[in-house]
């Protein structure tokens, strides 16, 4: 990049950056995590107390893409009624050789797409070829980026959907239709009798899914616990399943593993990165019995590949502002 700072807003990034470029760009980084030539900084994240909201950090270096810079945002759970997403961020790249900003980047549109892409690189490296059920757990803001992702990995011909708010189903029903598959809004039981691929992302703070309504094979993307506290399937579930995560120290503390873990159902060595999969150090999926679940707890490396491939097109494409800082 030339002098000066990228300004690269959020519909800019809608325009210059699909679900495939996600998908590369996601799938990349992990790799490159698990053969340690990029890792996270620690995550800050914290209740302001205030709007009940949820503010922090996320950071890292990607030695390999040369990638630098953090993210910064949180939750608003009260956006919704201002018009707004819940989700509000914004990523800050810097110049690995000089320290200086090169780009700052919109974040909301960015994040619901790599959170998607975390999980179709999940669903594309584990779950079964023969995969027909797709199910969705959570009906807001992120439900349908994951559909859209989760589609392009598997031949779904239907959706099973349930969500805390029933009232929010339909629209993601619509999002289905649009891509040519039935849909059926149903409950948690009948959710899990019949995906072959479920993957939960919502804000929950107790198990919505119990281990015994999971049938052998099915592989499950948990995409909603990212916070001390939250969680979203049952801990039984993790210690029946082969599980794999994005990071493991952030799995065992803020993902969905801290509940397993924490109860002894599980331990950290039980738990394996999904970039070795991809790298080829590890088989993934054994059996099409085998239940295999995978704890994405957004790393803030997701956000600067994305964000270093919006900057990178944008610019390109003569869409970016750029300024003196």
């Amino acid at each position: 990049m030339t002098d000066g700072l990228l300004i690269v807003g959020e519909d800019v990034c809608a325009e210059v950056v699909n679900s495939a470029d996600a998908f590369k760009a996601v799938e990349a980084v992990f790799g490159a995590m698990a053969k340690g030539d990029a890792y996270n900084f620690p995550v800050i994240r914290e209740a302001i107390g205030y709007a009940d909201a949820l503010y922090g950090f996320k950071s890292g270096f990607d030695k390999a893409g040369k990638t630098l810079g953090l993210k910064s945002g949180g939750y608003w759970p009260g956006n919704m009624e201002k018009g707004l997403t819940n989700h509000q961020s914004t990523i800050f790249l810097f110049d690995p050789d000089t320290g200086m900003l090169q780009a700052l980047v919109g974040g909301n549109y960015l994040t619901a797409v790599r959170t998607a892409a975390s999980s179709s690189v999940s669903i594309a490296h584990l779950a079964r070829r023969d995969a027909k059920v797709l199910g969705m757990v959570g009906a807001g803001h992120q439900s349908a980026f994951q559909l859209r992702a989760a589609v392009e990995q598997r031949d779904f011909e239907k959706v099973v959907a349930w969500n805390p708010h029933p009232e929010m189903l339909p629209r993601l029903g619509e999002v289905a239709k649009e891509l040519g598959l039935e849909f059926e809004a149903v409950t948690q039981e009948e959710l899990g009798a019949q995906a072959d691929v479920i993957i939960t992302i919502t804000s929950a703070f107790e198990p919505l899914l119990m281990k015994s309504w999971i049938k052998p094979g099915t592989h499950i993307a948990c995409m909603g616990t990212d916070t001390k506290g939250k969680q979203e399937v049952d801990p039984e579930l993790l210690a029946a399943a082969t599980v794999f995560t994005d990071e493991i120290a952030q799995s065992v503390s803020i993902g969905e593993a801290q509940h397993a873990v924490g109860s002894g159902l599980i331990s950290e060595d039980d738990i394996t990165p999904v970039g070795a999969v991809i790298n080829g150090d590890h088989p993934g999926r054994s059996s099409d019995d085998q239940i295999t679940l995978f704890d994405g707890t957004g790393v803030g490396l997701q956000d600067l590949a994305v964000a270093s491939v919006a900057a990178e097109q944008a610019e390109k494409q003569g869409k970016a502002t750029r300024i003196s800082l």
